[in-house]
């Protein structure tokens, strides 16, 4: 067993494309390892996720676990 206590996680969807979107909002996008859409990805919750979850919010769907 790891001596490394288990965090919280966060369940991501991307929901719209990132096409037509800023450069830096693209990068987030990728940041959280999403690569398509309706692409799920289950993130650690730290405040540097979460700050990229909130600069792209408009593209997707959380679910905290």
């Amino acid at each position: 067993m790891s001596a490394k206590k288990a965090g919280k996680t966060i369940t991501v969807t991307l929901i719209k494309s990132p096409i037509s979107t800023l450069p830096r909002h693209r990068d987030c996008v990728k940041g959280l390892g999403l690569r398509r859409l309706r692409h799920t990805v289950v993130v650690e919750d730290t405040p540097a996720i979460r700050g990229m979850i909130n600069k792209v919010s408009y593209l997707l769907n959380v679910q905290e676990s």
